[in-house]
């Protein structure tokens, strides 16, 4: 009898499992394409967290179904259960059975956000104290290696900066090399923002006050959108423009053809629509900001 039931619980855990790692294979299919190096990183988490989240469910779920359907009281047995003092076997096993996935889940998620290189707040502090030591140590190899472009949020526009001086050019649409290690340089003139990219699975909070690195690394070319993710006033939600991934080529070909362009005041849907209700005083809100001159507006 006990080796049937040995038999019969290997069973019903391995078809748990097969079915937890067919819905972690699925869960890959619930986000938009993988357009970054780094979404490949985070969907592999994402995918499992769903497979261990299965796997817990089905088993704690098939557990109280059995108990439910064969393991009730008969009718109208008002009698007490067995009286049964702790035990401390069992009581070792559900707590370290525990504890383990949470160590496995926090050391397989800090092993992600190290390969992305995320940055916590005091990461940030020392970055920006140490940027010009840093600068000052980088060679030209390590710097042609890293497409640099600063990105200014305002209430409510993206506004991106592609190198410095009488070069310069600037858009309200992010353009970006294939294959190439991206850094932003975050700025916000006003309030808290975030620059959030869904097809690329990363996110990064633009504070106000201080410059913030932030890097990725596009492998798929295509369009993409960037929203902000953070509630920044009346207007936020028109605070969204498209990521264009182009080959090296093309970007290159972008840029000089940006360059030779006049800056125009660009469309600006935050101060478009406020200024149609320009003459209604039946609510307050925040001026948006002039609409960005830029070289290329989309």
């Amino acid at each position: 009898m006990k080796v049937r039931l040995v038999l019969i619980l290997g069973a019903v855990a391995v078809a748990i499992a097969l079915i937890s790692l067919w819905m972690g294979q699925a869960a890959y299919t619930w986000f938009p394409p993988q357009a970054s190096a780094e979404s490949i990183l985070v969907d592999n988490l994402f995918s499992f967290l769903v497979t261990l989240g299965t796997f817990i469910f089905l088993g704690v779920v098939g557990t109280l179904t059995y108990s439910v359907l064969f393991q009730r009281a008969e009718k109208y047995d008002l009698s007490d259960g067995p009286h049964i003092e702790g035990n401390v076997k069992l009581e070792i096993i559900w707590t370290a059975i525990p504890f383990a996935l949470v160590i496995w889940i926090a050391g397989y998620s800090y092993q992600i956000y190290d390969q992305m290189s995320i940055l916590g707040p005091m990461e940030h502090s020392h970055r920006a104290m140490m940027a010009a030591a840093d600068a000052a140590e980088m060679s030209d190899s390590q710097t042609s290696e890293t497409e640099r472009i600063q990105v200014l949020a305002r209430q409510w526009a993206w506004v991106f900066r592609y190198g410095n001086g009488a070069d310069a050019v600037s858009s309200t649409e992010l353009h970006l090399p294939n294959n190439r290690r991206i850094k932003l340089v975050l700025h916000s003139e006003d309030v808290l923002h975030g620059l959030y990219i869904p097809a690329f699975r990363v996110k990064q909070d633009v504070i106000p006050g201080r410059d913030i690195d932030f890097e990725f690394t596009p492998i798929r070319e295509g369009k993409y959108r960037l929203r902000d993710s953070e509630y920044s006033g009346t207007y936020f939600a028109a605070m969204q423009t498209d990521v264009v991934v182009q080959s090296p080529d093309d970007y290159q070909k972008w840029l000089a053809d940006a360059a030779i362009t006049a800056p125009v005041a660009a469309y600006n849907r935050a101060a478009s629509e406020y200024a149609k209700r320009a003459n209604a005083t039946n609510w307050a809100t925040v001026v948006p900001a002039a609409p960005p001159v830029v070289n290329y507006a989309n």
